[in-house]
């Protein structure tokens, strides 16, 4: 949003913006929209209901308004933006190339348009952040710089958010990021910096720092570039937070540990999903039960190093999925296992949810067997989602009932891996 609207404004196009979020009921969002002849709104699933009653309040009040759609809902299920009349303009894929043709004359495009990208991100323009909404309230304004944003639990406040690389390239089956836009150039480490540096020189002091990368460890040449340049040329090494997966920290090891010891790589996102191979396989995760304990293992000896020496230590914040279709009480068991064996994480536990666009998804869907609909879709993570799912099982496990048997497996799990690392360190 950002982004689009930098781009909007740069060519003399001024928009407005709110988000629902910041309404208390309907009736005020219709009360901001009155008035405006364009709407426009990136749509993801899990907001697709949110947009869906946004638009048809808008075109009660504004008549003759165009209601300019995009974002991912309508790359992975145009079907369901196609039945929405309301939707004048569906913009499906990336929108920074076509976004000021498509606002200053949107009669010259057909009611569904293919969206134009840049290649590279080192293309896109610096985001004027002033764009972002203000604080609604003096009590919120003062727990950090806006236009930086507020601490979210990953580092002290103020924070500043960026984007290093866009999309996932891999394919799990349970995501639907990759069917939305197409891989693209990853910005230049000396572009990263350079902004991180005007923000904390603008508005700052930078607390610490947010890499929304969807993956920030690949690439190791421009890994390489960061270990070298972000301590050498940041105004300060703020720590921050970014994404992993336990493959890739499995393959370079040694480029994970120097990122995690000199650039302050202080919280690894790292989607470790399932604890067992078995569901691992379901979701095409292209992990083992053996890649998540390597990762863990490596962060966990890292951190008791860091923690002796008087640093404070690095810590995992990891998604964890259950309720996957196939897996059975011992896949589950063992999920649990994995997150007791870690000593250091947040973890985010939530049922999983079968969104168009993603193969699992598609594969739920047709056979009838979601529970969500365009009605419902949504990112509550423990609300049931799929039928056939014994929810009541995952409630008693998460809530502790079982903890004696995975507490017995703990054990046996623990002397193996010490075990095994104990003949790495001598061999």
């Amino acid at each position: 949003m950002g982004l689009l609207r930098t781009i909007l404004h740069q060519n003399g196009l001024m928009t407005d913006m709110f988000s629902t979020r910041q309404c208390t009921s309907w009736e005020e969002v219709e009360r901001r929209m009155k008035g405006y002849d364009m709407l426009i709104m990136n749509v993801r699933s899990y907001t697709y209901p949110i947009a869906y009653r946004a638009a048809k309040i808008f075109k009660k009040v504004n008549p003759q308004g165009i209601v300019l759609t995009g974002g991912m809902h309508a790359t992975v299920a145009l079907d369901e933006m196609l039945a929405v009349p309301e939707f004048d303009r569906i913009c499906q894929g990336p929108g920074e190339n076509i976004i000021v043709n498509l606002v200053a004359n949107p009669d010259a495009f057909p009611r569904v348009i293919l969206g134009i990208g840049a290649k590279s991100m080192a293309e896109w323009p610096m985001i004027d952040r002033t764009l972002w909404p203000e604080p609604a309230s003096k009590k919120l304004a003062a727990k950090f710089n806006w236009p930086l944003e507020p601490e979210c639990g990953w580092g002290p406040p103020p924070v500043a958010t960026i984007l290093t690389s866009r999309v996932c390239p891999w394919q799990c089956a349970f995501c639907n990021e990759n069917s939305y836009i197409p891989n693209m150039g990853r910005r230049p480490v000396e572009m990263v910096i350079e902004e991180l540096n005007y923000l904390d020189e603008t508005y700052g002091p930078i607390g610490s720092v947010v890499i929304h990368d969807s993956m920030f460890f690949q690439n190791p040449s421009w890994l390489e570039e960061w270990l070298d340049k972000y301590p050498k040329y940041a105004n300060k090494t703020w720590p921050y937070w970014a994404a992993a997966r336990a493959d890739t920290v499995r393959q370079w090891p040694e480029l994970f540990e120097a990122l995690v010891r000199k650039t302050n790589w202080h919280i690894v996102s790292i989607g470790f999903e399932s604890g067992s191979d078995r569901v691992l396989k379901i979701l095409n995760k292209e992990c083992t039960e053996e890649d998540n304990y390597f990762a863990i293992d490596l962060l966990t000896r890292i951190g008791d190093d860091m923690e002796a020496k008087g640093l404070e230590p690095p810590i995992f914040w990891s998604n964890i999925m259950l309720g996957i279709p196939g897996e059975t009480r011992e896949d589950a068991f063992k999920t649990m296992r994995m997150l007791k064996y870690t000593k250091r994480i947040m973890p985010s536990i939530s049922f999983y949810a079968p969104y168009p666009g993603s193969a699992l998804g598609h594969q739920l869907i047709a056979e009838g067997k979601s529970l969500m609909s365009k009605e419902n879709y949504h990112r509550y993570p423990d609300d049931e989602k799929v039928k056939g799912i014994d929810y009541q099982f995952y409630r008693d496990l998460l809530s502790g009932k079982y903890d004696d048997e995975i507490n017995r497996g703990l054990l046996t799990i623990r002397q193996t891996r010490k075990d095994f690392w104990d003949a790495l360190a001598k061999a």
